[in-house]
């Protein structure tokens, strides 16, 4: 696999667009998105587990059942959600607007939307900007980057990503983007994803390949323990790259899920790096469970305790904080097993063994700690299963940013 430019645009036969039409009527922003494939597409999506769904999310779950997905349509300024039967109205009113202009069905047009939760969406204005969203289509970098802009809303940086591989001899191209910042907690990491790629595969084996991927990405995320009502992964494969059809689970599937996998671990760690108000990427590690769920579980726990991400900001090495989190993971283990550790590159650290604590320096701890990117290595010595989880730690501006996110 090579890493290439173009996020979205990266893949052949797609383009993209971002625009402002003013649905926070103060904001100079983009605030409207298209990304739209020139040829049919096989599609597949994941969405929100809260029980409370945005319109959104109700429409385009609806559409992807279908498996033929070919444009999504998103605003960023409006959650769309707990807005009744009006917001569900709109949802159906933006892919009609862009399927009309596009000239295919409205049932291939996904729709996601995000910000404020609660606020009726305003869809005039989208109305009135329907024309030059999809005017302002392109099939390069900048399509790409205007779109991201007009999907991100407390998103400090962009977080995107395309990479190519080749099976049986055809180059084959994937490329995403992911909006994210906070009310991000599994299942499923609060975001709005889209992928897109040229490779010719099955509708089956699109989802399978995507759930395998999201269930070790976005699904291993923890910012502030919310899970939001928009939550959406969606990606589209047209076949561009001509590459001999994936229908079944041999080496080609497993190439190109390996490289799927790759791509969102990619935009799952900037989506931790770049969580409200965060100062620092925490990457947790367990090793020795039962298995990979269940290290998976342990991790969680960890990533998602309040007291071991305002100790990670502090760059204090409480690493008591982090075996009380395993405790409460809710599953059986010996505390008596563990060992921690503390990494940066900066250096690593043993903290505890077998469950207790060993002589280390304060001053090496806290210079390992300080660091932008740090790792908490967990081993639970019980058997082979291992996961990683990916969060940040927990600063004063995350209080700050939430406290008055509606105004």
């Amino acid at each position: 696999m090579k890493e290439l430019i173009g996020g979205v645009c990266a893949a052949q036969g797609f383009r993209a667009a971002g625009i402002r039409c003013g649905i926070k009527a103060l904001s100079k922003k983009r605030d409207l998105a298209l990304i739209y494939s020139e040829k049919p597409c096989a599609a597949a999506a994941m969405f929100t587990a809260n029980r409370v769904k945005a319109a959104s999310v109700l429409v385009s779950r609806e559409y992807a059942t279908r498996g033929q997905i070919r444009a999504v349509i998103a605003n960023s300024g409006n959650a769309n959600a707990c807005t009744g039967e009006p917001g569900l109205a709109s949802a159906r009113r933006m892919a009609e607007l862009a399927a009309r202009k596009l000239n295919i069905p409205t049932e291939q047009v996904a729709v996601a939307s995000t910000g404020v939760i609660g606020v009726p969406l305003p869809i005039t204005v989208i109305e009135g900007g329907i024309d030059a969203l999809v005017e302002s289509l392109r099939s390069d970098a900048e399509g790409h980057d205007a779109a991201l802009e007009a999907i991100m809303t407390t998103d400090t940086r962009k977080k995107e990503a395309a990479l190519e591989l080749e099976i049986m001899g055809a180059p084959v191209r994937l490329g995403g983007m992911v909006k994210g910042a906070g009310m991000i907690h599994p299942n499923m990491a609060t975001m709005l994803c889209f992928i897109t790629t040229d490779v010719l595969i099955s509708g089956e084996c699109l989802d399978k390949a995507l759930r395998r991927a999201v269930n070790r990405s976005f699904n291993r995320v923890t910012i502030d323990g919310d899970t939001s009502t928009n939550d959406m992964v969606l990606i589209m494969a047209n076949g561009e790259a001509g590459n001999p059809p994936i229908i079944a689970e041999g080496p080609d599937f497993q190439n190109f899920a390996a490289a799927l996998e790759a791509l969102c671990v990619k935009l799952a760690r900037d989506m931790a790096r770049d969580g409200e108000g965060a100062a620092k990427l925490v990457t947790v590690i367990v090793q020795g469970a039962s298995d990979e769920n269940t290290a998976a579980v342990f991790a969680k726990s960890v990533a998602s305790s309040n007291l071991v991400k305002t100790a990670c900001f502090g760059a204090d090495a409480n690493w008591g904080r982090v075996l009380c989190a395993l405790g409460y993971a809710g599953i059986d283990f010996d505390p008596n097993a563990v060992d921690v550790g503390f990494a940066s590159r900066a250096g690593t650290i043993p903290v505890c063994q077998k469950g207790a604590s060993v002589p280390f320096s304060e001053d090496a701890a806290k210079r390992i700690l300080s660091e932008e990117e740090i790792a908490i290595h967990i081993t639970l010595g019980t058997g082979p299963g291992e996961a990683t989880v990916w969060g940040c730690d927990l600063t004063y501006d995350y209080i700050k940013i939430n406290g008055d996110y509606r105004s």
